[in-house]
């Protein structure tokens, strides 16, 4: 279903794969998880490692996973699935099952030291990745004011670094 891949082989335009694509970033494990579509996160290198980042507001189901999980998945959809993360982003799992809804498979994948991650079958890239620290987004901080912008209600993001201890590919 999926091969790992070294990092160092991964060609990719991060601002159409991030920014036009969006991706599912789902924390939890086999038992109790929780998707959410997103359209923006960076990744490269910081403290040294591969890593990935994402942002999540504290009112997203997704959040309080991700605040008790050791880590996330990143995935990504070939364009044929763009309506099921169109619909992830617009429904909460707090009271809806997205994955039947949308007729996504859930598959758990090993990740460091035994950690479980949840990612879906018919993604075509998932980036593994173990928490390495997580920052409240402080708007005294916002050097551009334009950025309040995106905050009309103050619920700002807590931003997410997670080391990306495995790239996977849908094998052909």
């Amino acid at each position: 279903m999926f091969e790992r891949i070294d990092i160092d082989s991964l060609e990719l335009n991060p601002f159409s794969t991030i920014g036009t694509d969006d991706f599912l970033v789902t924390a939890g494990d086999g038992e109790s998880w929780n998707t959410m579509t997103a359209g923006w996160g960076f990744f490269g290198v910081m403290w040294s490692k591969p890593s990935f980042a994402i942002v999540v507001r504290d009112s997203r189901h997704t959040y309080g996973f991700l605040e008790r999980s050791a880590g996330f998945t990143a995935s990504f959809f070939p364009p044929e699935y763009r309506k099921a993360l169109q619909f992830c982003g617009a429904h909460s799992g707090r009271d809806t099952d997205k994955a039947a809804a949308t007729g996504l498979t859930p598959i758990v994948v090993e990740g460091p030291e035994g950690l479980d991650l949840v990612t879906f079958e018919q993604a075509n890239m998932v980036f593994c990745c173990s928490k390495a620290s997580r920052t409240v987004l402080d708007p005294s901080q916002f050097i551009d004011a334009g950025i309040e912008k995106h905050y009309p209600k103050k619920d700002y993001h807590t931003l997410y670094i997670g080391y990306i201890d495995q790239v996977l590919v849908r094998e052909e």
